[in-house]
């Protein structure tokens, strides 16, 4: 007759029983905390300056006539330079407008530097630094 294996020896109760619950919840946290450090890292530099030079070109387009030495900006100019300078509130931002204004000036020929420079004025907008090509740009 056959007996009943009672304590086979091939066979093995585990001591201790493991739960899924901690490796997930410590799994969850992980994803969470790489989800706020990417956050942070595609926010951060939208941080520092907010205004980029497509934003500067597209706002200053209505200017050009004047700037290349028309009589008056037109109306359409100057809420682009109201905007800009709304929106221009940190020192990153004011550089960044400073720096893309220079290099596009740059690139206009017959460009008047008397009427850049009048511009703000011209809109009602005081600018606490000169609109010149020859400004320092860092220290705006």
């Amino acid at each position: 007759t056959k007996h009943p294996q009672k304590n086979h020896p091939q066979i093995r109760t585990p001591i201790h029983t493991y739960t899924h619950t901690p490796v997930m919840a410590s799994s969850t946290s992980f994803k969470l905390a790489c989800a706020l450090f990417l956050c942070v890292v595609v926010v951060a530099p939208h941080a520092e300056a907010a205004i980029t030079c497509g934003v500067v070109v597209g706002k200053l387009r209505p200017c050009l006539a004047y700037l290349k030495g028309g009589p008056a900006p037109p109306p359409e100019c100057c809420d682009g330079v109201r905007q800009l300078n709304a929106m221009a509130t940190t020192t990153p931002d004011r550089q960044t407008a400073c720096g893309c204004f220079k290099s596009t000036a740059s690139s206009i020929p017959g460009l008047s530097a008397a009427n850049a420079a009048a511009l703000p004025g011209k809109c009602g907008v005081n600018i606490p630094y000169p609109i010149s090509m020859s400004v320092d740009c860092s220290k705006v």
